[in-house]
């Protein structure tokens, strides 16, 4: 009796040539960030480049992101933040001081017991699910997360999935609240070619490229985006340096990272992320309730007006609050002061709060 060999079916993009991959990675990305690019949604390219890179590898499909790459442009990231320390935002952080890390510390300790709930019922693994709900950028906290033990896929869903569902609310609150002001976030391609300051781009290259491969040499954890934050965050508040980063280089940093997430797919971790799907929107809009219910204790006992407080407060990415508050009628610097001491708090209390919820599960 002739027995039928019942080998699995071969994937399709298994063992196609690396240029065959690549190409097709670059035209799905291109393809994925320009459809999210027209509807305006934040961090366009790295989710079209994840979503392209997600397809690729569940075709079978495996080129290699290098880990130097990957460091660099998280040492990018790290200087991108670095750009909101303004003197005027450090001004009104110095005159708040009290009020901003209260409410932070409070925003902080609330999103870390969604996480510890997320675990408990195991919705998601002790450490995944307090880096998903922790209230940061959403960059930053996916490849610190990564450095700490937890699954950098799920991380990331739950992180931008809240950027979107965030700015979208509170693009919507800024409309009904003054109007329309075509405070929409700029399209990926907008000024992509636009004059730089070259001496200051090359000096802030420089900063992210060494930072990150110190950090990387000394294996510091998450280092590859503290150590350049911190460099050039002080590098600029001293006056040195303004930090400078331009659409085409930010461009390319996004695809890099976007890969980096998408690639480690596979049809195991996006089950599991399906089956987690309803619990990460319930825990989002609780924090989207937190966040709100904060917002009016500090209209009514700070005097705080409404809008700012809650684009103050809002859980959403730094650069898509900044968006909407420098085109509302709001006080920007407050906003930003805010945005920028939670985003801080969070990057170097975020490790050791992880550790001591999953270490008590």
């Amino acid at each position: 009796m002739e027995h039928k060999d019942n080998k699995p079916a071969r994937a399709p993009l298994e063992g196609r040539p690396a240029v065959t991959l690549w190409s097709l990675l670059l035209v799905l990305s291109l393809v994925f960030a320009g459809l999210l690019d027209l509807i305006h949604l934040p961090a366009a390219l790295l989710l079209g480049a994840m979503f392209a890179a997600i397809l690729v590898a569940l075709g079978g499909g495996a080129p290699q992101i290098t880990r130097k790459a990957f460091i660099i442009a998280q040492g990018i990231v790290g200087c991108l933040v670095a750009r909101s320390m303004t003197p005027a935002s450090l001004a009104s952080l110095h005159d708040d001081w009290v009020l901003f890390v209260s409410v932070t510390l409070v925003v902080i300790l609330l999103c870390a017991g969604m996480g510890w709930v997320l675990a408990k019922k195991q919705v998601l693994p002790g450490a995944t699910a307090v880096w998903g709900s922790s209230p940061g950028g959403a960059a930053i906290m996916t490849f610190m997360s990564d450095a700490h033990g937890a699954d950098m896929r799920l991380v990331a869903i739950m992180q931008y999935l809240r950027v979107v569902m965030v700015t979208v609310i509170a693009t919507v609150i800024s409309r009904l609240w003054i109007g329309p002001t075509g405070a929409t976030t700029p399209g990926i391609y907008d000024n992509l070619l636009a004059t730089v300051p070259w001496d200051q781009l090359l000096y802030t290259l420089a900063i992210a490229v060494s930072a990150s491969l110190i950090a990387q040499r000394f294996k510091l954890p998450g280092g590859g985006i503290l150590l350049p934050l911190i460099v050039a965050s002080a590098a600029q508040i001293s006056g040195l340096v303004t930090i400078v980063l331009p659409p085409w280089i930010l461009a390319p940093t996004y695809a890099v990272l976007g890969w980096s997430i998408g690639l480690r797919f596979n049809r195991q971790a996006l089950s599991q992320a399906a089956k987690a799907l309803p619990s990460m929107i319930v825990s989002i809009f609780c924090l989207i309730g937190v966040c709100a219910a904060i917002a009016v204790a500090l209209t009514l006992l700070a005097g705080v007006d409404p809008l700012t407080a809650y684009l103050a407060t809002s859980p959403g990415g730094l650069d898509s609050v900044a968006i909407i508050a420098t085109a509302s009628d709001v006080n920007v610097p407050f906003v930003m002061a805010f945005q920028t001491a939670r985003l801080v708090m969070v990057v170097f209390t975020g490790p050791a709060l992880a550790r001591f919820i999953t270490d008590r599960l």
